[in-house]
């Protein structure tokens, strides 16, 4: 099948486009600010409010007609129409009525096409009919479009907008959802990307079943996502719901969205999602020499380092992504119940090959430290990194992790949901996953806390960070009941990097600029490109069975009497 279709189609998808612009009065109110505006302003915003940026709900093929390629749309199971399976009073009158309102035959629209030359089936949902309600007709369009993509072995974007299942059609409109969810399944066990756009509103059987199922899920402004309605969530509890409960930002603060994109922004953000999951090749340049190893040999103690790795300047997870990576995309929350700002995670390229990166955030000033809670990620934060980690392997990514946390949050609430499980899971599943895994030790990589993202191939650390079974101060106080003496703790432990590659737990040294990384922060970063690059350029050459079993004896002879 050619990548760009006929000029006719074109014509006609742009002219069906235009139609549903006929949906729109003449002047239109927006309900957020309240200000007037001529529909041509509206529909050239893309149906964003010039005033207030409000998203106006649009139609199925105005959203085609902003996402694809000029020229690159064929439409599938175009003619597929509901019946009345359960024939229920008055239905086909009003399948007729939403049929003659929308010009649609169906509450979705599915496609084959091009974004920025990326082929790729898309499925668009369309409140307009019926409140975009699923019954077996959108059921079997969007299972249809998805063994599509897995048969042709193309990414999969579904616009997901329904106000759940089809009440007309009962038990079998309920029976989409499995058979939906079953068919992502199969089309993400052949290694596809599914991205899930979630537009106003995404509810009730939808929202349960293939639009939370993305590799990647983004989110319009303000977009109303939910299982339950919020009238039946009130009714039942006898509570008012705050102010923005169930809005697209409330459920990427909540760890289930991983961006909120406006929508004049969705096309370039699909492209670099789509760009970055694409295979790279492997730049031929080489990385900056720069000596790792042993590093230097200065006679600096554990304490004296310690005062380093815990500088206010030094430079942090993002300071490395921004030096080291390209076209870096962040993936935000763990999917079940918060978005823990104490780990950054996404993807990026790093000389041109695709990978995951994951790292403890600190942040810099004092809002943001206390955003990311001093660098302490609680169990969300570690079930996101592993969401990301099993996702690398999905799609055959490098993982690089970067390190510098006192440790995992020690709170009621961490306790609560399950801290040690989390931690306990991701060493476990990192133990045995198919990509190269390197971890980077940049400041503080204290407790079971860091460990959970250090279980990889390589782990290299800088030669003034540390790495210990928890702080110093927690040492003295366990061991001696007196924190006072944690100078003293900092040399018993060997917690150096001098100390920890001849304890054989670490493979590598990166040098720093004179006087610690924050000195002179791009050096460090140069430094930091010259041992890694190396390493990974090796690692990449691996199989996956061969990683796996290398990683596992690695750590099979730590410590071994």
């Amino acid at each position: 099948m050619p990548s760009i279709f006929t000029k006719s189609r074109a014509r006609s998808l742009a002219n069906k486009a235009v139609r549903e612009q006929n949906t729109l009065a003449e002047r239109v109110v927006c309900p957020d600010c309240q200000r007037e505006s001529d529909k041509r302003l509206i529909v050239q915003e893309q149906y964003l409010c010039p005033y207030c940026g409000h998203h106006f709900p649009v139609g199925a093929y105005f959203r085609l007609n902003s996402v694809l390629d000029d020229g690159s749309m064929k439409e599938l199971d175009e003619d597929l129409k509901a019946s009345d399976p359960l024939q229920f009073p008055d239905y086909p009158k009003k399948l007729e009525a939403a049929r003659i309102k929308s010009g649609l035959n169906e509450a979705v629209v599915t496609a084959v096409g091009a974004i920025g030359g990326h082929k790729c089936v898309v499925g668009v949902m369309d409140s307009r009919f019926m409140m975009g309600s699923m019954g077996t007709v959108v059921g079997e369009k969007i299972t249809r479009a998805v063994e599509y993509a897995a048969s042709h072995r193309l990414p999969l974007i579904l616009f997901c907008a329904s106000g759940g299942a089809r009440m007309q059609e009962g038990i079998l409109s309920l029976m989409q959802m499995a058979k939906t969810s079953a068919a992502i399944s199969r089309f993400s066990e052949k290694g596809l990307l599914y991205i899930s756009v979630l537009t106003h509103p995404t509810t009730g059987g939808v929202t349960a079943s293939f639009a939370s199922l993305g590799d990647i899920i983004l989110a319009e402004p303000g977009a109303l996502i939910g299982f339950a309605g919020q009238r039946v969530i009130e009714d039942t509890i006898h509570q008012k719901l705050p102010e923005g409960f169930q809005r697209a930002e409330f459920q990427e603060s909540h760890g289930f969205v991983d961006q909120v994109v406006p929508r004049n922004q969705m096309r370039r953000t699909l492209i670099r999602i789509l760009t970055l999951h694409q295979k790279g090749v492997v730049s031929e340049r080489e990385a900056k020499k720069e000596p790792s190893g042993r590093g230097r040999d200065t006679q600096l103690g554990g304490a004296e380092r310690l005062l380093i790795a815990r500088h206010w300047k030094r430079p942090g997870v993002q300071d490395y992504i921004d030096g080291l990576f390209t076209e870096f995309f962040e993936c935000r929350g763990d999917r079940q119940s918060r978005e823990d700002m104490a780990i950054l995670g996404g993807i990026a390229l790093y000389h041109g090959v695709p990978v995951t990166v994951i790292g403890t955030r600190k942040g810099k000033t004092l809002e943001e430290k206390m955003k990311c809670n001093f660098g302490m990620p609680g169990p969300e934060g570690y079930r996101k990194a592993l969401r990301l980690m099993k996702q690398a392997e999905k799609f055959h990514r490098p993982v690089i992790t970067f390190i510098d946390t006192t440790g995992a949050y020690p709170g009621i609430e961490a306790e609560e949901k399950g801290q040690g499980e989390a931690i306990a899971r991701n060493l476990m599943e990192m133990s045995s996953l198919k990509v190269p895994v390197i971890a980077v030790v940049t400041g503080e990589g204290n407790s079971g806390g860091a460990l959970a993202l250090g279980v990889a191939d390589r782990v290299l650390m800088q030669e003034n960070a540390v790495y210990a079974i928890l702080s110093p101060e927690g040492f003295a106080s366990i061991l001696w009941k007196d924190a006072s003496r944690s100078g003293e703790a900092c040399d018993a432990m060997k917690m150096t990097a001098k100390d920890l590659l001849s304890l054989g737990v670490i493979d590598g040294i990166v040098p720093e600029p004179e006087g610690g990384a924050h000195e002179d922060p791009q050096k460090a970063v140069d430094m930091l490109e010259g041992a890694l690059y190396p390493q990974f350029s090796a690692l990449i050459k691996l199989s996956g069975s061969r990683l796996k079993e290398g990683r596992y004896r690695k750590f099979r002879e730590m410590g071994r009497p």
